[in-house]
């Protein structure tokens, strides 16, 4: 037995003060610092003492440790080193000390039993595991044996034994016949602990043959079946009563060993007829409450948990009609030794002191020994700081070498405890682990917890401090916790600022600054009131709020504490709840819930809901108001109010609002002032100086807020000085000399005093100076002249009044005014990705040349010409604002194979700055745009002819053209493709050697060096004979796109009075075609609403005419501009040009009517006399109409020449004003109403028009275009 040492008061204070040490310098878990200390191994995940395998599957036998440096491990087998390199079977995971030994591969597990021990060692130490013993789970068969039948008399009592097979673990026993069905067990039969199946009594219904006993074993998941018994029960008359007599256990007594902690199980099963009832008590005592059950129709007691109280004589009693039997169960607790103080890892500093404990109990008494890095103390390298005594190592003036690993190991004859706890010596400065700089927000009048996470050895002292350059802070106000957290009980609005935390210690200093923000607290201002509502009427809940206005409030409605119902006649609005057409299932309590990040409020109405009362039902009513307000203990900061409530109107009074009335500064208006219960008369109340308060004060019921009472007398509080400072000081130059100085003024109920004044006090931040201050009315602004331009201020505003100043202000931090950037960015660069995108980088300008705050750069781009067409057009310059100081930036949205000119300027908040001498950049060549127009005529029985445009947008140098077509038959189906390549400076092709009376499809594209552009698609016929039938037709299709909408226009030929639609989708998609209806018999249309720098398809289609539609065009809209720094329309030059164009399209209106009224002709018309188509009859003369075709010529095809067709489009050939012609792509030629707004850019030449008078007035395009 071992001694007990007895330790002095001295030692023991020593041994307190040690404790308060290793608590003090616990590491925080900090993966960073963690990362930075070295710490000794520390066991992390272990396989279990008693670890049972499955011997089919590999064993895998767990050691997980940490440290720094990483631990490497090693391995005991049954006391020895166990070389793992000399076993193939046997591997060990990477980074890891896990054991893995191959049995599915050969392997046998019992050649692995044995009891195995992990060691994971670094420069620090070595921690050991626990002894694993490795067993393999057995399920052996069951012997074979012969069975002879049971012969029972009935009544008598009857063991059926099982005697399972010995297995690792042991098996789970139950009874089942050959039907597999468990066998009925009650009272009478059941089975025991040990697998027997006992009869009290047996029955004529217990004869069978198929009484078999199963043992499952579940590591191996086998079951194992015993051979089947059979009972055979005969009967005599009379059946004879018997008697209780216990079948187990056998005698009067028994005794049974349990340890703490486990189940304890005790069983009694007895025989007798009738049945017998199991009873059980504890001699001297009562069986335990909440641990004890009963199980087996009571024939088994269960106590779970047992500890060492539970020791004692338990009794069993079976008894019947005849008789009782007992039987008395002897039961001591004994006990593996537990942890009464486990050792817990010690961090100290060189020179420090400290203790490891290592306490334990058990029954008997565990002895306790130490190992260090895994041997024997008493063997171990000697450590003069360490002392052992007994539970107790004693570390005295530790050094660095003094780390290590320590294990305390208890055993008993029951069991052991292995702890492992490490010594780790560590001298390191102080760190701060808080974030730097990080934002607390809280609400006035609420705890303020700001962190200073902290370590370092050794342990550092704590100080706060308010502001850079503020005085510790002490005090009640303050609360300093052990982990260097600061609590401020109540903040105030002046609690609000920087707060600095100190952290030092003997081997260096740290600091960090962290900011608190105090917000207003959310108030419900008008709370939802209780209703009471007729059933199908409507009602509402009011629940206006206040909130800070830098938090975000969300409103939520509840009904008796949960959702509302999904309810369309529930309508949530801004600030009330409305309910619809009430029934009954709406009557209940609603609740307003106003939630912010870091606050919540509630206010709760009750709704009634009620019949139309046949009888006048109990009137409910707000209160009257209070009475007879009396104001007495007057001090000179607070009163005491008292009043007498008035009629409550069948509704208690459920609290009381109290208002005061400031007649010195605001006559009139009442604020308030707080709330007391509805069972008080008296309220004491906190007054501020130099106010006039009169009181009035409001009852609340459930129905809701009487009138107010009349006011008190009025009670004039003495002047003191001001107790705060102006809100929201800033300082900001307006002027590039100058800096204003603005804060918010004291309301006339903060000023404390009569002569409220400011302190206005500036100096120039960084540099050695005086403040210059100056004391000024009560005003809002003061601006400070003759300043530099933009340097930094420090700013601070004080109130003061008659009697004296306020607290010191806080300062904050302004600037004098800005001024225009000084220089421009150097070595611009641009690097060209694409033919549409290019990078531009430039470096950044030194910052004291920007004056003022740099807010980004801008960079002005704009076109200079195209490549392919070598024509300049108006420049019209865009611009592209990059946020910050970054120093490169990209340009979209550019036109292939053109010029670019750009400049860069830095941008701050005066203005901008001088721009960089401009850049010159060129885009490549980029795919060509679809061919203007494709049109087939002079269709013959073998040939046709393609005459086509070229592209409207080149983007390049044009190579060539590549024409394919194929046949499609009557059912759609396409025939085989040819493929025609063809010369860039050719406009038509004839197609010869074609079917006759066959229509072909046509696709048709440019191409560049680059790639091929977007194609055009036509389909054309061949004619049956020389006459061509006549048959409708689509052709044409043309779209002009700008960035959100396109303009599609197209030829016609077919019958008259054709309702035409377009359809349109996304190139490559897969979804429906979008349908847009045609007013009318237009031949073009505007598609609105497109999304920027997208392809789409398109085809137009004849309502009436089934499967008649246009081939399909695909068009790319352009990409979104960049803010351009010009607009046309406000520039005089334009405004000019306009006013000229103008001018001109008049004078020549007046010259074509002068010359109509004198009988003279157009000279196109003159043109068309000349040139007049035999094929076309003259107009009538009368009408105006056309002539009738000959029978002769009714099949005749329309020549190029004949007039516009009867819907009134125009075609591309034969018009000189489509508006194909103009313009240059996506820069803006179409308003979003397809009228054209574009310049009148040069064209190609045209041939001379035809046919293109009309019976109706000339159009002022075509009448410019005739002009020009």
């Amino acid at each position: 037995m071992m001694k007990k040492m007895s330790i002095p008061t001295s030692r023991a204070s020593l041994v307190l003060f040690l404790c308060q040490i290793i608590s003090a310098l616990d590491v925080p878990l900090d993966s960073k610092l963690l990362e930075e200390l070295s710490q000794p191994p520390t066991i992390t995940q272990q396989s279990p003492k008693d670890y049972i395998v499955d011997p089919r599957e590999n064993i895998v036998i767990q050691c997980e440790a940490k440290g720094k440096p990483p631990p490497s491990f090693s391995w005991t087998r049954n006391g020895t080193h166990f070389d793992i390199d000399k076993d193939a079977q046997v591997t060990m995971k990477p980074n890891s000390g896990t054991l893995v030994v191959n049995i599915m591969n050969g392997g046998k597990a019992e050649a692995y039993e044995g009891v195995y021990q992990c060691t994971a060692r670094n420069e620090r130490g070595a921690a050991i595991s626990n002894n694993i013993v490795i067993r393999p789970s057995r399920s052996p068969l069951w012997t074979k044996e012969k069975l002879e039948p049971n012969h029972v008399r009935e009544g008598d009592s009857l063991v059926l034994h099982c005697r399972p097979p010995v297995g690792l673990p042991p098996p789970i026993i139950f009874w089942m016949d050959n039907a597999f069905q468990r066998l009925p067990q009650s009272e009478r039969v059941s089975q025991g602990l040990n697998g027997d199946l006992y009869f009290a009594n047996v029955q004529p219904e217990d004869t069978r043959e198929d009484y078999i006993c199963y043992a499952r074993f579940n590591h191996t998941q086998t079951i194992q079946q015993k051979q089947p018994i059979s009972v055979k029960v005969f009967s005599t008359k009379p059946v004879t009563e018997r008697p209780p007599v216990l079948l187990t256990p056998t005698g009067s007594t028994s005794t049974k060993v349990e340890l703490r902690g486990n189940v304890l199980l005790l069983e009694c099963i007895a025989a007798g007829l009738p049945t017998p009832v199991i009873r059980w008590i504890k001699e001297g005592g009562e069986l335990p409450a909440n641990r004890t059950f009963f199980e087996n129709f009571k024939k088994t007691l269960k106590i779970i948990d047992v500890s060492e109280a539970d020791s004692g004589n338990y009794k069993c009693i079976a008894r019947n009609t005849l008789g009782s039997v007992h039987h008395v169960i002897s039961v001591t607790v004994k006990a593996a030794p537990y942890w009464i103080t486990a050792p817990r890892n010690l961090v100290l500093s060189p020179g420090e002191d400290g203790t490891l404990i290592c306490r334990a109990n058990g029954n008997p008494k565990p002895s306790i020994s130490w190992l260090a890095n895994g041997v024997p103390i008493a063997i171990a390298p000697e450590d003069p700081s360490r002392k052992v005594d007994g539970d107790t190592i004693i570390f005295s003036h530790v050094q660095e070498r003094s780390s290590a690993v320590y294990q305390c190991n208890a055993s008993n004859e029951y069991g052991y405890l292995l702890a492992n706890a490490f010594v780790n010596v560590l001298a390191e400065p102080p760190r701060i682990l808080t974030p730097a700089n990080k934002l607390y927000q809280v609400i006035a009048d609420s705890p303020a917890l700001l962190d200073c996470a902290y370590f370092g050895s050794p342990k550092p002292e704590i100080e706060w401090f308010k502001g850079v350059k503020g005085s510790i802070l002490r005090g009640n106000e303050y609360i300093f916790h052990d982990n260097g957290t600061l609590e401020i009980p109540v903040a105030q609005k002046d609690s609000a600022g920087t707060y600095t935390c100190v952290a030092r210690n003997e081997l260096g200093k740290i600091q960090n600054e962290v900011q608190l923000e105090i917000k207003d607290p959310t108030m419900i201002i008008k709370q939802p009131e209780y209703k009471v509502i007729q059933r199908y009427g409507q009602v509402s809940f009011e629940c206006i709020i206040k909130h800070d206005s830098t938090l975000l409030p969300t409103v939520v409605w509840l009904k008796d504490n949960d959702e509302l119902p999904d309810d369309e006649r529930f309508l949530v609005g801004k600030d009330n709840l409305t309910i619809m057409n009430v029934t009954d299932k709406d009557d209940g309590t609603y609740t307003c819930i106003v939630n912010t990040t870091l606050d919540s409020v509630s206010a709760s109405a009750v709704l009634t809901v009620v019949a139309a009362p046949p009888t006048p039902a109990i009137i409910y009513a707000r209160p009257n108001p209070p009475f007879d307000l009396e104001l007495t203990g007057q001090l000179e900061r607070s009163i005491e109010l008292s009043w007498i409530p008035g009629d409550e109107n069948n509704s208690p009074i459920t609290n009381f609002v109290i208002e005061y009335e400031d007649a010195l500064h605001e006559p009139g208006v009442w604020h308030y002032q707080t709330e007391v219960s509805g069972t008080q008369t008296t309220a004491q109340l906190k007054l501020s100086p130099y106010v006039n308060y009169s009181f009035r004060v409001i009852a609340v019921n459930k129905i809701g807020r009487s009138q107010p009472s009349e006011p008190s007398e009025q009670y004039l509080t003495k002047s003191a000085s001001p107790d705060e400072n102006p809100a929201n000081v800033q300082g900001i130059g307006s002027e590039p000399d100058n800096l204003v100085i603005t804060w918010e003024p004291l309301k006339g109920f903060q000023s404390n005093g009569p002569g409220l004044q400011y302190k206005v006090s500036w100096r120039q931040k960084d540099v050695d100076d005086e403040w210059t201050s100056v004391i000024v009315a009560n005003v809002s602004k003061y601006i400070v002249s003759g300043t530099p331009t933009f340097v930094p201020y420090e700013v601070k505003v004080q109130a003061l009044n008659d009697l004296g100043y306020a607290p010191e202000p806080s300062e904050v931090i302004g600037h004098s005014g800005e001024d225009l950037p000084m220089v421009a960015p150097g070595n611009v660069q641009v690097h060209v990705i694409n033919s549409t995108l290019a990078k531009v980088h430039w470096d950044p300008v030194p910052l004291k040349t920007v004056r003022g705050h740099l807010q980004g750069y801008k960079v002005y781009y704009w076109k200079v010409q195209s490549l392919s067409r070598r024509s300049r057009r108006h420049v019209e310059k865009k611009i592209l604002t990059f946020r910050g100081n970054k120093t490169f930036g990209m340009l979209p949205g550019l036109e292939p194979y053109s010029s670019y000119k750009l400049n860069v300027r830095v941008v701050n908040g005066k203005g901008e700055g001088p721009a960089s001498p401009d850049k010159v950049f060129k885009t490549p060549e980029g795919v060509p745009s679809s061919p203007s127009f494709l049109k087939i005529t002079n269709p013959t029985l073998d040939s046709l002819t393609l005459e086509w445009g070229s592209p409207t947008h080149p983007n390049g140098v044009l190579t060539s053209y590549t024409l394919k077509f194929q046949p499609i038959n009557n059912t759609h189906e396409l025939g085989p493709l040819v493929e025609i390549r063809i010369p860039a400076n050719e406009s038509s092709l004839i197609l010869k050697n074609l079917n006759y009376s066959t229509r072909y499809k046509f696709y048709f594209n440019a191409q560049t060096s680059v790639g091929s552009g977007s194609q055009i698609t036509e389909e054309a016929v061949t004619i049956m004979d020389e006459v061509q039938p006549l048959y409708p037709r689509i052709r044409n299709v043309t779209t002009a796109a700008a960035e959100t909408y396109a303009n599609i226009s197209w030829e016609y030929e077919g019958p008259d009075h054709a309702n035409f639609y377009v359809e349109y989708g996304v190139a490559g998609s897969k979804e429906d075609w979008k349908k847009e209806i045609v007013n009318g018999s237009r031949s073009f249309f505007v598609l609105k609403g497109l999304t920027p720098g997208t392809a789409y398809k398109v085809r137009v289609g004849a309502e009436g005419l089934s499967g008649f539609r246009s081939s399909e065009d695909v068009f790319e809209t352009g990409p979104a501009m960049a803010s351009r720094q010009v607009d046309i329309a406000t520039q005089g030059w334009f405004i000019g040009l306009m006013c000229a164009v103008a001018l001109l399209i008049l004078i020549l209106l007046i010259v074509c009517f002068i010359r109509r009224n004198k009988g003279g002709k157009y000279p196109v018309k003159e043109k068309e006399d000349a040139h007049a188509d035999p094929e076309i009859q003259p107009m009538k003369e009368d009408d105006g109409t056309f002539g009738e075709y000959s029978d002769a010529e009714d099949h005749k095809p329309l020549k190029k020449g004949s007039r516009t067709p009867s819907d009134r489009t125009v075609k591309k050939e034969d018009s000189d004003d489509s508006l194909v012609d103009y313009g240059e792509g996506v820069n803006g030629q179409f308003n979003e109403d397809g009228s054209f707004i574009g310049q009148y850019s040069g064209k190609k030449e045209k041939e001379p028009a035809e046919g293109n008078e009309s019976s109706e007035a000339p159009s002022p395009v075509n009448a410019m275009n005739s002009f020009v």
